[in-house]
């Protein structure tokens, strides 16, 4: 099997999924790491893999990654070995971790995705910052979220970093995009979902929130910066704050939904 080099037209060309232009126009996106590559073979996303040769030579001593190698050979899917250069090429990390998976998109439209029913969704407005929005996706995916909503001029869930931060969890939980901001949460009611924005003066603290976390819900998270507008918080169901009783004045968006959706889980089970 030839080894792949920086200059290599393969490479080239995959280099390019780090920009989101590309990532639309082809319908694919790169998966950096072992943790990803898991979740992409054993989702069936997974179209193509790249091992950093040194790690692929199967005459190697406890070679790494060959049980994500042996996989994706028994699904009969193309593994090509790189050359270090090429690694890094593809690598957006400091230290590249050596191994890539090709995958179609991800995304979903709020009309593909039955939001009715049982359980809750996550929706963040606006997020900005990828590494964050990762976070969100993991945890909603931890917690048992049935879907997270990505609503306005938000991140793309396909950019490296987002992949990296959310540990595999892209490919668990449905991510659902909409860039009109009033159609993603009109759908959200259609569905049958309680809006519940997060803020500091909400009229239900989040201890006192389980009777309105053991129905059906979706919690609202807004833009790093400058969370949720006026015109989503007021259009909400409900406003739930979270106590603070130390000196911080406010939480950020991960810590924050980390305990929102941990009390989700928490309310549903308790139901």
């Amino acid at each position: 099997m030839d080894v792949l080099t920086e200059r290599s037209s393969r490479v080239v060309s995959l280099a390019k999924l780090h920009r989101a232009s590309v990532r639309r126009s082809t319908g694919t996106f790169l998966a950096e790491g072992a943790n990803a590559v898991d979740a992409a073979l054993s989702t069936g996303r997974a179209q193509q893999l790249l091992v950093r040769h040194d790690d692929a030579d199967p005459a190697a001593e406890n070679r790494r990654h060959a049980d994500l190698i042996a996989r994706a050979e028994a699904a009969r899917l193309p593994v090509h070995r790189l050359s270090p250069r090429a690694a890094d090429k593809l690598s957006e990390t400091t230290t590249a971790p050596g191994i890539f998976a090709v995958c179609g998109l991800l995304t979903d439209t709020p009309d593909r995705v039955d939001l009715s029913g049982d359980g809750f969704a996550v929706v963040a407005v606006e997020p900005r910052e990828p590494g964050n929005a990762g976070t969100l996706i993991r945890c909603a995916d931890a917690m048992g979220a049935k879907a997270v909503l990505l609503l306005g001029d938000a991140v793309d869930v396909h950019n490296g970093k987002c992949v990296r931060a959310s540990a595999g969890s892209v490919f668990h939980v449905p991510l659902i995009v909409e860039r009109d901001v009033a159609a993603g949460l009109a759908r959200l009611r259609e569905a049958g979902l309680r809006t519940l924005a997060t803020t500091m003066d909400g009229e239900v603290p989040l201890p006192e929130a389980d009777d309105l976390l053991a129905e059906p819900h979706a919690w609202l998270f807004g833009n790093e910066a400058h969370g949720l507008s006026e015109r989503e918080i007021a259009g909400a169901d409900h406003r739930v704050s979270i106590p603070i009783h130390g000196r911080a004045e406010s939480l950020n968006l991960a810590a924050a939904s980390a305990i929102c959706l941990y009390a989700s889980a928490t309310a549903r089970r308790r139901a």
